[in-house]
């Protein structure tokens, strides 16, 4: 059997008798098998009808009965020793006194565990293969007048210091009998306008203890064993402390009664390094203002990351005032990073919070310049990240300037960063500072120009794109190129498939016309359908000008016959140039010449069918129906609009920057250029169709 010092027991199989009394705690039973072992005889392996009336009746063990003692006897027991019954341990390495321990709190539990401590102390020490003790087990299942018990036994018998050497004890995991009571623990959340709570808070000495003691009705098992050791929360000395178990499990209340019951000498330590402090600003914001009064020192503290509490605030609009608490406890937090360099100032950029940023170059200005381990400030993380609001933020307060130009370890600015991210709000956010340069080069020699046509693809591209608009708008603006000569510069960043990509551009080319080839082919079948199935009808062949549509003449017909015949030449055209496109014995060139005319003449059947789709249901619906008709000619007219809104908000987004960039006018004439080239793009098949249905009417 273990002694005093915890260490596991050693031991064959529990007997099975012995382990169903404990479970059922028949303290009768167990006296039974205590006096067969007492008188010499074998370990009693089958029940009698005796053992098995002392076991509780609902709960008894359906197994063949034997008719007396003797008879009960296993005359050769193969894994129990005579005269070592309390020695048995489970397969989880429990013994006797564990399994009681853990599975009831009424008086014949009671008087049975103290049976065990009787014949030997000893056992309330003794571990399992997790390294629990019986007060463990009692803990984790909330058996109150157990661990009360077990904790009056370990202070009655063998050293004076019984008790003490019971409650510190920890498991494999180090962790107490408290840590147990503390999950099963109910602890109310804290409120924020919690008036009992702000009593705690300001209350002292003894009123503040009895305030914490009367929070419950009954005393608690975390109460239990605070009470009987005041400074059981100190243990572990490292790792995860009673309290920050509490904090992470969001139970202030019982973290008030730790506290309260230890008169604030207990352990803040958590997982990682982690304190106190470092979890309640993840989980329970209540507990915060309590830490901070308990011990300021928290704030400085640094987990293995090497991050402080300060890192760990949730940057939030909700979260400022918590912000602010953290900070005012320890300013110079702020000037403290973690083991990446990270300052709590990129760490709020990291994650968007402009509330945050705004506050701490508030309350320190200068902080807007610390540099991460990459060289990085808080604009630079923002745009790598892509928080547009920060980058807004810093780009509009005319205080920031100094920080707009400075250049990472890579020699990149803010502006490179934000071209390399292909976001183009945050490079018009920068652009539109003209505070910002243009021309400076990073550690490789390149312009942010240079970096913007690295990023346009080899080959073909959507001119749509943002990384095309960002290149389009540095190069409309002048903006330099590095230091290399002229033919270099052109070799370097040249658009032009390499001769060893010329396949895979090819193969591109492919894939994409077999795309848009059924849809052209599609276009042309429905249109060259609805000229034959005009709506109106045909007129009689016994009437003037019979086999004719009835509304030829009108203006909407005239309208939609024109629109129909559009779609069905534009799409005609489209296939055409899609086939050329994509035959592999023409010219890389020649290929990508019909196939950008055919995606045009596509786009623009697309729209001519839409057109004359809407005519032809108001032609139908106007007589009967005309409010449905209208909503229809619209939303079709909406649906057109909708598949350029992407290119014209590209051009919305860039007014503002090139405008500030270039002057107004200037500015002004070459937004214009480009919406007026993209809506006679967009919008000439309905300047032919309406243009054509008034000059017929003449």
């Amino acid at each position: 059997m273990t002694s005093s010092s915890g260490q596991q027991a050693a031991a064959g199989n529990i007997n099975p008798l012995l382990l169903a009394s404990a479970r059922k705690g028949s303290w009768e039973a167990l006296d039974v098998l205590l006096q067969q072992e007492d008188a010499q005889h074998p370990p009693m392996m089958l029940p009698t009808d005796e053992f098995l009336r002392l076991l509780k009746p609902a709960n008894r063990i359906v197994v063949p009965a034997a008719r007396d003692v003797e008879d009960g006897v296993d005359p050769q027991p193969a894994s129990l020793v005579e005269g070592e019954l309390l020695q048995g341990v489970t397969p989880d390495g429990d013994t006797a006194l564990h399994v009681v321990a853990g599975n009831g709190d009424g008086e014949d539990f009671l008087k049975y565990a103290g049976m065990i401590c009787k014949r030997d102390w000893d056992f309330l020490f003794s571990k399992n293969h997790n390294g629990d003790t019986p007060l463990h087990c009692a803990a984790r299942a909330g058996n109150s007048k157990m661990v009360s018990h077990l904790i009056d036994l370990a202070g009655t018998g063998g050293e004076g210091a019984g008790k003490l050497t019971l409650l510190r004890m920890q498991n494999m995991h180090h962790e107490t009998a408290l840590h147990e009571a503390i999950r099963i623990e109910d602890g109310t959340i804290l409120g924020p306008k919690d008036r009992k709570v702000q009593f705690l808070a300001d209350r002292t000495g003894e009123e503040k203890k009895d305030e914490a003691d009367g929070a419950t009705d009954k005393k608690t098992i975390v109460k239990l064993l605070m009470g009987a050791d005041p400074e059981l929360a100190n243990y572990p000395a490292d790792g995860v402390s009673p309290l920050y178990l509490a904090i992470l499990l969001e139970k202030s209340t019982i973290a008030l009664t730790l506290y309260d019951m230890s008169s604030g000498n207990l352990s803040y330590s958590g997982a990682d390094g982690q304190n106190a402090l470092h979890v309640a600003l993840l989980r329970d914001k209540a507990i915060i203002k309590f830490l901070l009064h308990w011990n300021k020192s928290l704030t400085a503290q640094v987990d293995k990351d090497g991050s402080t509490p300060l890192h760990f605030v949730r940057f939030s609009s909700r979260s400022t005032q918590t912000l602010e608490n953290v900070f005012k406890a320890n300013p110079a937090a702020l000037y403290q990073s973690d083991k990446d360099g990270f300052f709590p100032i990129h760490v709020a950029a990291f994650v968007g919070a402009t509330d945050a940023i705004r506050f701490f170059l508030r309350e320190c200005p200068d902080s807007a310049g610390l540099r991460n381990a990459k060289g990085r400030t808080f604009l630079h993380v923002a745009i790598e990240k892509r928080r547009l609001a920060v980058v807004q933020y810093a780009c509009r307060d005319p205080s920031f300037a100094w920080i707009l130009n400075m250049r990472d370890s890579d020699g990149n600015t803010a502006l490179h960063l934000a071209i390399l991210a292909g976001r183009l709000r945050m490079f018009c956010a920068l652009f539109g500072n003209r505070e910002v340069n243009l021309n400076l080069t990073n550690n490789q020699g390149e312009t942010p120009r240079d970096l913007a046509r690295s990023k346009l693809p080899r080959g073909m591209g959507y001119a749509g794109n943002s990384e095309h608009r960002i290149n389009h708008a540095l190069r409309s603006v002048k903006a330099n190129h590095g230091a290399l000569r002229r033919d270099k510069n052109k070799e370097k960043y040249s658009r032009q498939p390499k001769l060893k990509e010329q396949g895979k551009e090819s193969e591109k080319l492919k894939e994409a016309t077999q795309t848009f080839v059924v849809t052209s082919v599609l276009i042309a079948t429905m249109a060259f359908t609805a000229t034959f199935a005009l709506p109106g009808g045909y007129r009689a062949d016994d009437h003037t000008n019979g086999g004719t549509p009835t509304l030829a003449g009108v203006y909407i017909f005239d309208a939609f016959i024109m629109a129909n015949a559009l779609a069905f030449i534009c799409s005609l055209l489209a296939t055409a140039g899609f086939m050329f496109s994509g035959i592999p014995m023409v010219d890389l060139i020649t290929r990508k010449f019909y196939f950008l005319k055919a995606v045009l003449f596509m786009s623009s059947s697309v729209t001519c069918l839409s057109i004359a789709f809407a005519l032809g249901v108001y032609m139908v619906l106007a007589p009967v129906a005309r409010n449905t008709a209208i909503a229809i000619c619209v939303v079709t007219a909406a649906v057109l609009v909708i598949r350029d809104m992407g290119f014209l908000l590209k051009i919305v987004i860039l007014a503002r920057p090139l405008m500030i960039r270039k002057g107004l006018f200037p500015g002004m004439v070459q937004v214009l250029r480009l919406s007026l080239k993209t809506m006679v793009i967009a919008l000439w098949p309905f300047v032919v169709t309406f243009g054509w249905a008034a000059f017929a009417r003449i």
